[in-house]
């Protein structure tokens, strides 16, 4: 029976990495590419062989500063459709890996390249994280308290979201040109340039004078009484996002509180006294006896969950969207289809397809690769 999955049949060779590249190649994998990972012979400090963004992958280890070893990897993306790297610029082309060379063997290859600061520019060598990429393109500046310093989303917001996203949407555009031209071409998808893209909303709204630099002093950011947090009794939160008068108005109704006395929603004059009232009121029961009160409201009111608790949320379990295998918590495969997908809950250990992935090549002197240590199977 043939694979339902949308991506059935494309073929991706991932070299190894952490963060968005990874998570990028699990959520085409997901969704039914063949993706081979090309581990390292050493795994870095931070890196974890049984983690989420290894599902559904094979995994073959090879030391590609050996020149056998750069030769087997070119044979893979000699048959790939996608090759997906992250490494810092220059690095693959030092290996004998570059794009020059592959698409040169294979015309139709997609050379998707993920990297923090993109290909060029003064900064393209330098180091970063998530918490860089954010903090110079205005969005870190953005997010948190106007009295205390910027806090770090996660790596959600640059990573997964400026690079990952951003990856996968340069991947499958240049997959979709490659079905025409029969050529491929070269992804530079920069995180930077993701999150500058994501932050053309609040470019647009501070042209149009909606919108201050001035943190925690604009509607999304935690400084009008509709959309914040508020502390419970016993310490934990509720999230509060009424923007929409009608929501605006239900939440009042279920917290017991006169419109005509609480005052108008959007008058900024009013709002420091809005937040003192609500923080009071939410004080006054727990997070769970508010979530209770809250319960199928359209007030746009929610409990602060831990990802632990989610798990358990009636919506979550109708959904399936966090299924547990083996101690680990699944997500579910995002976004969903007409049919089903399952969620491909294999965690390959490193080198753990190296032989099969070499027959599938037909190379002849995969024995010597493997006693050379040029090629490791687990």
């Amino acid at each position: 029976m043939p694979d339902p999955r949308p991506l059935s049949g494309v073929k991706i060779v991932e070299f190894a990495g952490i963060g968005p590249a990874p998570f990028a190649a699990q959520l085409l994998a997901d969704l039914g590419a063949d993706v081979i990972v090309i581990d390292r012979p050493e795994r870095g400090d931070i890196a974890i062989e049984q983690a989420v963004d290894r599902r559904g992958k094979r995994s073959i280890v090879i030391d590609l500063k050996a020149e056998k070893g750069a030769e087997l990897a070119a044979r893979l993306a000699g048959r790939a459709d996608v090759l997906i790297e992250a490494n810092r610029p220059g690095v693959m082309e030092r290996l004998g890996l570059g794009p020059e060379r592959l698409m040169a063997q294979n015309p139709a290859l997609i050379y998707a390249r993920m990297t923090g600061w993109g290909q060029s520019g003064p900064m393209a060598r330098q180091s970063g994280h998530d918490i860089n990429y954010l903090s110079l393109t205005g969005a870190l500046q953005a997010m948190g308290d106007a009295d205390r310093p910027p806090p770090p989303p996660l790596n959600l917001v640059a990573d997964y979201g400026g690079g990952s996203m951003f990856l996968i949407m340069g991947i499958l555009a240049a997959l979709h040109a490659a079905k025409t031209t029969g050529k491929g071409q070269v992804v530079d998808s920069a995180i930077i340039d993701g999150v500058n893209a994501m932050m053309g909303m609040f470019h647009g709204l501070e042209a149009a004078g909606r919108w201050s630099v001035e943190r925690q002093s604009n509607w999304l950011d935690g400084g009008v009484p509709y959309y914040r947090c508020y502390r419970c009794k016993d310490g934990r939160f509720m999230a509060v996002g009424c923007i929409e008068a009608p929501f605006f108005a239900e939440m009042l109704a279920r917290l017991g509180i006169d419109p005509a006395d609480f005052g108008a929603q959007n008058d900024p004059a009013l709002h420091p006294a809005q937040m003192v009232r609500l923080e009071a009121v939410f004080a006054r029961k727990t997070m769970e006896e508010w979530a209770e009160v809250f319960d199928g409201s359209e007030a746009c009111v929610t409990p602060v969950l831990t990802y632990i608790e989610a798990a358990s949320h009636p919506h979550m379990q109708a959904r399936s969207a966090l299924q547990a295998r083996n101690g680990l918590r699944h997500p579910a495969v995002a976004p969903r289809f007409e049919a089903p997908i399952a969620v491909p809950t294999a965690l390959p250990k490193d080198g753990a397809h190296s032989e099969e992935i070499m027959q599938e090549l037909g190379v002849k002197n995969a024995d010597a690769l493997l006693a050379d240590n040029i090629v490791r199977q687990s």
